[in-house]
Order: structure tokens, then sequence, then C-alpha cells
């Protein structure tokens, strides 16, 4: 097969989201030359295109910024992490945000507007209405494009790793059913989160686990992948949209079918308790009442939130009788295991973003820090990976000897681990499902297995992330006895465990 792109690189980043934007930046500013590829075939196919609340940033009180994360993860965030994601803010946001994509924050009376998001102690999220994730993402890659020394490719997935004795050497790419290897002096995974694992999720239809399992299929360490975060308030009118924390920041209030407002019964801090707190009190008030209504009454939302009214519009929703809300999966806190630059546990393998596990999040992350970690850890691993020369190694051709599968081979098998997911995988969890969802995966994994023995294609290649990620995610959920952040056994498990 052939593929029109160079056949080495100094380092090569996969995935457009802002992590691998600023990995590519820093690289580039190294002197290196980088390629960045993507399966993205316009930014909104990114993760961070879709983040709404904005980029959170230290602003007087790096300590308070600090422990807000140490509290939002139930405190289990590492603290190491912790600080050089705060101390590391600043400087980035006004870098690459501020000096180098002239990003228009919301702003008033000469300042900038800060927002305030579930269990933040203060404003302290810069925004753009409800779309930051856009503002942001757009100008970046346009700015990458017109760079010397980057060279972007769209439509164009990483389908496995090159390793040989511990060390990653490129990867296989694919583009409109052409394979072939890329050498590089580096390699960074970007590839963002696992929506595609659930059912019902706010990350675009790509996000695959593509990265995390070519990963750990390649021997890297994985960490804290029992810890997926469900976002509390999705709009469930017609085609589900995220409707952003910064709503309630600004005084929004959620009620059950009853018409009573129950946050405040299961935290202090009522509607800004940490997410994981808030999405299961909305899962349960569902189940008891029927439905949960997100009333924005209390704020002036058209003119806060422009961006949302248009959603709320398109959708057919009347925002002013309450935005009908449910949880969705929404960000892995775990991934692949990183240090503070970036590197996981094979040479000359970086992660960043979603896919890497940095530990700022612990077990429950805390809202408007995934752009700003995606930043810090993107320039930090850009810098990192730079200085290293493309070593070429022997690389068989990846077979496609036998026949097409069949139409539905793919979504069969989707439907199926999205049923497994859901059930035993999903908010709440007992020892005796995830039990029968690590085996039901297992036998998953090993017919997709025996495919991509014999195929190549990106759909196939696709659903072995899939399938890989979530019996990761399975097994280390069954592996933990203890509810923490995200990760929630039902009291019915503890029954079960006696």
């Amino acid at each position: 097969m052939s593929l029109s792109i160079e056949s080495t690189t100094d380092v090569l980043v996969v995935g457009s989201g802002i992590a691998g934007c600023a990995t590519a930046l820093a690289a580039a500013r190294e002197g290196a030359q980088v390629t960045l590829v993507t399966k993205a075939t316009e930014p909104e196919d990114a993760t961070s295109w879709w983040a709404q609340g904005g980029i959170a940033v230290t602003r007087t009180d790096p300590a308070a910024f600090k422990q807000d994360i140490r509290t939002a993860s139930d405190d289990t965030a590492d603290p190491e992490a912790v600080d050089v994601l705060v101390e590391n803010a600043r400087g980035a946001v006004e870098n690459v945000l501020f000096e180098t994509l002239d990003v228009s924050f919301d702003a008033a009376d000469g300042d900038y507007e800060y927002g305030r998001e579930a269990a933040h102690s203060e404003r302290r999220i810069l925004h753009v209405d409800a779309s930051t994730g856009r503002h942001i993402l757009g100008p970046f890659l346009s700015h990458l494009a017109s760079l010397d020394a980057v060279t972007i490719h769209q439509d164009t997935a990483a389908l496995d790793l090159l390793t040989h004795e511990g060390r990653v050497h490129g990867a296989y790419l694919e583009s409109d059913s052409d394979v072939a290897p890329i050498f590089a002096g580096t390699t960074v995974l970007a590839t963002g989160g696992i929506g595609a694992l659930y059912p019902e999720s706010t990350n675009p239809d790509g996000a695959t686990g593509d990265g995390i399992a070519m990963a750990a299929l390649a021997g890297a360490d994985m960490r804290d992948m029992e810890y997926v975060q469900f976002h509390p308030t999705v709009c469930t009118a017609g085609e589900p949209f995220l409707v952003s924390e910064a709503v309630r920041g600004e005084g929004a209030l959620l009620h059950n079918a009853d018409g009573e407002r129950f946050m405040s019964d299961y935290h202090e801090d009522a509607e800004l308790a940490p997410r994981d707190v808030v999405a299961r009190a909305v899962a349960r008030e569902r189940e008891r009442t029927g439905t949960v209504t997100l009333d924005v009454s209390p704020l002036p939302f058209s003119e806060t939130f422009p961006d949302l009214v248009a959603l709320c519009d398109s959708h057919g929703v009347d925002w002013q009788s309450g935005i009908p809300v449910a949880p969705a999966e929404h960000f892995l806190c775990g991934g692949i295991a990183v240090d503070s630059d970036g590197r996981t546990s094979l040479d000359r393998l970086f992660a960043v973003g979603e896919c890497s596990r940095t530990g700022v999040h612990g077990a429950n992350r805390l809202a408007s820090t995934s752009l700003l970690e995606g930043l810090v850890w993107g320039l930090r691993a850009g810098r990192a990976a730079t200085g290293f020369d493309p070593q070429p190694i022997e690389a068989p051709d990846l077979l496609d000897r036998d026949p097409a599968l069949p139409a539905q081979f793919g979504a069969e098998k989707s439907v199926r681990l999205h049923r497994v997911m859901a059930e035993h995988v999903g908010l709440k969890r007992t020892p005796a499902g995830l039990k029968r969802a690590t085996a039901a995966l297992r036998r998953l994994k090993g017919e997709v297995d025996a495919y991509t023995r014999t195929r190549t294609s990106r759909d196939l290649y696709e659903l072995r992330g899939k399938s890989v990620t979530a019996l990761l995610i399975a097994r280390a959920a069954a592996t933990n006895p203890t509810s923490t952040g995200c990760h929630y056994l039902t009291e019915e498990s503890a029954a079960n465990a006696d």
C-alpha cells in the first residue's frame, strides 16, 4: 500500500485537540520538524472543540486553585501533578492563548469576565460564551498550518505503534484505505477521549480510545482507568447536547419532576458540588421522580449564554420552562500513565490530553481543567520530545488478505459494547456487574482480534480500540473495591461483596 505522507519526522503527534496542538507548537519552537496527523476532517471532530465552560486560570490565589482540584478529586489527585498544572497555568495561557492566538475571551469594563463552575471556590474561568473550545481550537490549527515546521494531515488515522525492544519508532498510518509506516524520533499520543464506548456521551463520534489501546497493546503502563466522569447536565431532548456547568455557576437550579430543588439534600454546595456528586444525584432523582430539569430563570440566560439559547432553540427546547437533563459520559480521568513532561513507560512515547493520566484529576476532574491540562502538558511534552532522530526499523505490512467484513459487523459489536458499558460500567457499579462486564468484554475483544489479524481498515481498528479500552476500564473497576470519585459502588454491591 502507498500513502502520500513523509516517511520520517522528528516528532509525530497523533491528534489535533488542544493537547496535540500545544505539543506541535512547542516542538516546532524547539526547531523540530513536526508531523501532526488526525482522524478529524473538521476542527469540530476533536473533543476540545466541544469544551463549553472555559479554561481555569490561577489568578491571585494558586493555593486555593490547588485545593479545589484536590477536593474535587476526593483527595486523590497527585500533589506534584497539581503543582505542575497550577504553577504553569498563567505562563501557558498568556504565551499561547493571549500572545500567540489572541483569543477574545469575554470581557467587560476592561477586565475579563471570569466565570465560576462547580467545586471552584472563586471565579477563575476564562471563557467565550459557552463555546470556548471552538474559539481556541480553530485559531490554534490555523496558526500551526502557517508554520513551515509543522505538517498537518487530516483524515489520517494511526492504526498501531511501531515498536522494537521497548522503544516506539513511529506508527502505521491510514488514509483513504492506504496504509504506510512513518518513523519518528518521538511519538506523542493526543487522541482524546472514550465517548464512543458509551451510548450517551458529550464527546464526538471519533472518541474511540485509539491512543489508549495502541499504547496498552504496546506495553505502556495504564493508571486510574476506572475513573470515568459523567457530566450531570446533558439535555435529553432530541439529540443530546451538553449544558455547561457554567450555567449552574451563574445560578441555575436543578429540580426533579415534583418541582423540588434537591441538590442541597446531597451536598452542602448544592448545584456547585463536584461533578460526580451532582451526576449521581441527578440520576437518582430521575429514577425516583421521572425527570430532572435545569431551571435557568434565576439568571439572564439569553444574555449570558446566547450559544446555549441557540442550541436549545435548534433542538426545540423551551428553556424558559426548564431544560430536561440527565448524566452522560464526559471524560476519562485515567489513561496512559505519564510523568510531568508527558513521558510514558515506553521509550520515546509521550501522551498528552485526555488519553493520558497525569495524576491531576485523581478520581474526579474539576470543571474547566481539561483544556488547561492539555495546554500545559502539551507544551511540556513538545519541548521534551525534541532532539531525537528517527530510526527506521523493519515494519511488516499489516495483513489485509481476507474479504471485507459484513456491513453490520461493526455496528452489532458496538451495540453489544454499549449495552455492557451502560449496564455495568456506568455511574453505578456492582462487583458482580463488573465481573460480568469483564467477561463479556474479553469475549468481544477476542472476536475483534480474530479479524484484525488478517484485515486492515480504520473501522476495524477503531472497534479494536473501543474493545481494548473498555476492557481496561472494566478490569480496573473490578479490582477497586472502594467507592471514590467517579468510581461508585452501590449499596447492593456491598451486600453482594459480603
